[in-house]
């Protein structure tokens, strides 16, 4: 197996490791016999759980926002591209939960490192996603630049990320069904129910 093959196992492994224990609950051993390996490899690519938690999840991060991204800028009118990407953010839950989980669910680090590196990841998704709406936003008025922007992107994506977290516990409702609701919210709003 060649070493960007056994790393990227080794980083899978991790994944569903640190979000189902969490960083604190999780340790290398665990991790290295989740990915079948002995912990000698592990540490042939990670010299430490910290580095190999800051690797996963700005690995992961990179994911979704490119997995995202390719729907926000896809092409058609503003309201199919919010559908769009409402459904390619739950598409990315349901796929990758654990992923999910452990970019938006997981907080018991108590290490400073990681909770700068975590929050740094998160103001980076805020503003990659404010740039690709770039467009939408000043549509409605509002400079990209603006913090308010940064904001109105930040609700969009904990909000997303609430109903994810929902879901997790109602499997039974349909992606789809997810989607419409998403929408009437986002796109119609309450101010336009009649």
């Amino acid at each position: 197996m060649r070493a960007a093959e056994r790393r990227a196992l080794l980083t899978a492994a991790a994944v569903k490791v640190f979000a189902s224990k969490g960083y604190n609950g999780s340790s290398l051993g665990e991790i290295a016999a989740a990915a079948g390996v002995a912990r000698t490899v592990l540490y042939d690519h990670f010299p430490s759980k910290r580095v190999l938690l800051l690797a996963v999840m700005q690995e992961q991060n990179a994911a979704l926002v490119e997995y995202i991204g390719t729907r926000i800028t896809g092409s058609g009118p503003a309201e199919e591209r919010m559908r769009s990407t409402v459904d390619a953010y739950f598409s990315f839950a349901e796929t990758n939960p654990a992923a999910r989980r452990l970019l938006f669910d997981r907080t018991d680090e108590d290490d400073p490192e990681i909770r700068t590196v975590r929050q740094g990841i998160r103001e980076s998704r805020t503003r990659a996603v404010t740039a690709l709406l770039a467009g939408d936003i000043r549509s409605v008025g509002v400079d990209p630049g603006e913090p308010i922007a940064e904001a109105m992107v930040e609700l969009l994506i904990t909000g997303l990320d609430g109903v994810a977290q929902w879901w997790e516990r109602n499997p039974e409702m349909p992606r789809s069904m997810l989607v419409e609701g998403a929408m009437l919210m986002l796109w119609t709003g309450l101010g336009h129910a009649t």
